[in-house]
């Protein structure tokens, strides 16, 4: 166990952990919410502040991120443990991290992973697939290397860090993808063991710090896939976020605690990007389906196919502007 960020002493007996919205209150001895943070002997300690448990290159497009440097590779970390506790978790192998606390990864170094980074010639770096924000200490370490050979650093998360965690890590970020999972918070609290409002808030606070931002709703059939809340999902997006914000509507096929669940059709799929472009977003998008339509970008203004995606390229426009009628594109080009 190696010593952690995003702390305080609470009282004589316990300490307060201050990396995401559950603010967990611990007396000695005691584990957080996410397993992997406990408090020995009067300080916050963590089993995961050198761990990983998978690196590989993906796209960029995978994580998902469509207008943050289309086309082009990020080398990708993976730790264990999560805090939220999603029923339909398709990660679950490394997300639930066991009572006995002990954990199975590979030891690592920030040096280690930006030099593994440059050796395969990545354009980014992403930590994803399970939830980064546990991983605080060696994110903030890899950004500053990383940010030395001008290779920026992006996160995947389910949008539960604190405002402590940005605010550490608020020079250090250039791009995240955040779920947004449901706008109920009944969803959340009986489906992920957490609440809708402090997501809200760091979607609000990332769009605030400047980060690229996109956002992603696994919609899964009978639970949250209504017309009304795919609206309100999409008008809190456009209002809230901004209309230039990407939308992902992901497909659900069985996993975890619900394997025998039904999968996503695609005409769910095809509503909710409907509704997402009637609200006014600019950039709606259909993942784990095959569709040419849910995976293009077009100009908001002409309509024009600005980004074709098909699982063998990418294909973009220059300086990121409209082929046809010049329209700017929104997104990192460069």
């Amino acid at each position: 166990m190696l010593p952690t960020l995003l702390w305080t002493n609470h009282d004589a007996a316990s300490v307060e952990c201050q990396l995401c919205a559950h603010h967990c209150v611990l007396k000695a001895g005691r584990r957080g919410i996410c397993g992997a943070r406990i408090n020995h002997e009067g300080r916050l300690t963590s089993v995961l502040t050198d761990l990983v448990s998978a690196v590989q290159m993906d796209p960029v497009e995978k994580k998902p991120l469509y207008h943050f440097l289309p086309g082009t590779k990020t080398f990708s970390i993976g730790s264990v443990g999560c805090n939220f506790r999603c029923r339909f978790c398709q990660n679950a192998h490394i997300s639930v991290i066991p009572a006995s606390g002990v954990v199975s990864g590979h030891r690592t170094t920030a040096k280690g992973l930006v030099d593994m980074a440059l050796a395969k010639h990545a354009q980014s770096m992403a930590f994803t697939y399970n939830e980064p924000t546990l991983s605080v200490e060696l994110i903030h370490e890899t950004c500053q290397r990383a940010l030395a050979y001008q290779l920026p650093v992006l996160l995947v998360s389910n949008g539960y860090m604190s405002a402590e965690f940005c605010t550490l890590l608020r020079n250090d970020i250039r791009a995240v993808n955040i779920d947004l999972k449901s706008f109920r918070d009944d969803f959340y609290r009986q489906y992920c063991g957490a609440r809708l409002a402090p997501v809200l808030d760091s979607l609000k606070r990332v769009r605030d710090l400047g980060w690229w931002l996109e956002v992603t709703t696994l919609v899964i059939p009978g639970l949250n896939d209504s017309h009304e809340e795919l609206a309100d999902c999409a008008r809190f997006i456009c209002e809230e976020l901004g209309r230039d914000v990407p939308w992902h509507l992901s497909a659900f096929h069985g996993a975890h605690e619900m394997q025998n669940h039904p999968s996503t059709p695609l005409a769910t799929l095809q509503e909710g990007w409907t509704i997402g472009k009637e609200m006014g977003l600019n950039y709606v998008y259909m993942g784990n389906v095959m569709t040419t339509l849910g995976g293009n970008t077009y100009c908001p203004h002409c309509s024009a196919l600005v980004i074709e995606r098909s699982p063998w390229k990418v294909t973009y426009p220059p300086k990121g502007r409209c082929p046809k009628c010049g329209t700017v594109i929104a997104g990192i080009w460069a």
